[in-house]
């Protein structure tokens, strides 16, 4: 029998961590500071494994709604012809829950 994965549901953090934020001109989803800097302090309690079984919902829920808030942003500039940019310092083996921006295409 499978175990339920315990996962703090992505919807908690709609109302108070996401900002719209406006990039040339363009709005975009983005995680606010304080989720962001708790999201890298979950990531390396996890690395480090000292995460705890509630600290491990909180991570995944966040990690969810990095997600989902990728993909909204990557229809977001598909609708308006532009494309992710990806960051130049991230190790490939790291997982990563910060969103996209988007930046202008050249013509």
């Amino acid at each position: 029998m499978m175990k339920p994965k315990l996962m703090v549901e992505p919807s908690f953090w709609l109302g108070n961590a996401i900002n719209l934020e406006k990039i040339n001109n363009f709005k975009f989803f983005k995680f606010n500071d304080e989720l962001q800097e708790r999201s890298d302090e979950l990531l390396e309690r996890s690395k480090s494994g000292l995460i705890t079984a509630d600290e491990k919902a909180e991570l995944d829920g966040i990690s969810e709604l990095a997600q989902i808030l990728t993909y909204v942003n990557s229809v977001l500039a598909s609708e308006l012809k532009w494309y992710p940019t990806t960051f130049e310092n991230s190790s490939p083996n790291e997982q990563n829950t910060s969103v996209n921006i988007a930046t202008p295409q050249s013509s």
